[in-house]
């Protein structure tokens, strides 16, 4: 097993720069499937997960196009509702495939579960709700595999979510985009890469109302068209940085932070430990 060897006591200094956030590029990439236009993606980590689920979208017959942290994505030749079983075991932002894959070819299977880290259950009973409730039906004809179809276009429907789940509530928000009328979906998750879908499918032309909240009205549109979009900065990252820089003692620079995320790291940093943080006002904020 790899180790790190970590020598402390020396102090922090300098500037980093934050990465785009990978939990939002799952569903951004996503997205992509909901149209045959072309999106584009600024700021995508270049990570593993990521390069993951872009084969996914390759083996699906997605063009990918991959310029350093840029991202040209056209789903105009989308051939397959069946992820590459391998690939999807491995990273659990796969799961972001079934909304897109469903409202668009009518149909999503794998063979095996998600994969991702290992922190325990991580049901996916809510995802199949929704999908239930938007008019598809569910089966798993064997212990290894599990479908979803939908014998016509979704339909819109009032629906309380039994868990504020993240991926769930983007999967219920990429399914309604292309389903037959409002979609009105009750304890929605509302953290910032939920709001970034949002507004990237509010610009391919889904009317979103509640953005940031946890009610979201989705009107659901016969075709979406391609646009761009900024994948934000790792909040999480931010917070980690920030506690390198208060505990060793250090002053660091922190550069591409969203100041709309920083709340909750003011109240428990700033608030309850005592840190000091200065946000710049520029056009790429910096703490």
């Amino acid at each position: 097993m790899a180790s790190f060897a970590i020598q402390g006591g020396h102090r922090i200094e300098g500037t980093v720069n934050i990465s785009g956030n990978k939990n939002a590029s799952f569903p951004l990439v996503a997205a992509s499937l909901l149209t045959d236009e072309t999106v584009t993606l600024e700021n995508v980590p270049q990570i593993d997960d990521v390069a993951a689920m872009l084969t996914i979208l390759e083996g699906l017959g997605v063009y990918v196009r991959k310029e350093g942290s840029r991202l040209t994505l056209r789903a105009d030749k989308l051939h397959s509702h069946a992820p590459d079983p391998q690939l999807f075991g491995r990273i659990r932002g796969g799961l972001n495939l079934m909304g897109p894959l469903l409202a668009r070819r009518g149909a999503f299977r794998v063979e095996g579960a998600a994969g991702g880290d290992d922190i325990g259950r991580r049901r996916i009973d809510t995802h199949l709700l929704v999908f239930e409730q938007l008019g598809a039906s569910f089966a798993r004809p064997n212990s290894g595999r599990f479908e979803l179809t939908s014998s016509g276009r979704l339909r819109g429907a009032d629906i309380l979510l039994d868990e504020a789940s993240v991926t769930a509530t983007q999967n219920a928000v990429m399914a309604a985009s292309l389903a037959q009328g409002t979609t009105i979906l009750h304890n929605a998750a509302s953290e910032p890469h939920v709001q970034e879908l949002c507004r990237l499918l509010v610009a391919m032309g889904c009317p979103i109302e509640g953005i940031g909240s946890n009610t979201l009205h989705v009107h659901g549109q016969e075709r979406l068209h391609g646009a761009s979009a900024t994948v934000g900065p790792d909040y999480m990252e931010v917070g980690s940085f920030i506690g390198l820089g208060a505990i060793t003692p250090g002053e660091l620079r922190i550069a591409n932070v969203a100041p709309d995320h920083l709340r909750m790291l003011d109240m428990v940093f700033c608030q309850r430990l005592g840190v000091q943080m200065h946000l710049q006002e520029d056009p790429n904020a910096a703490l």
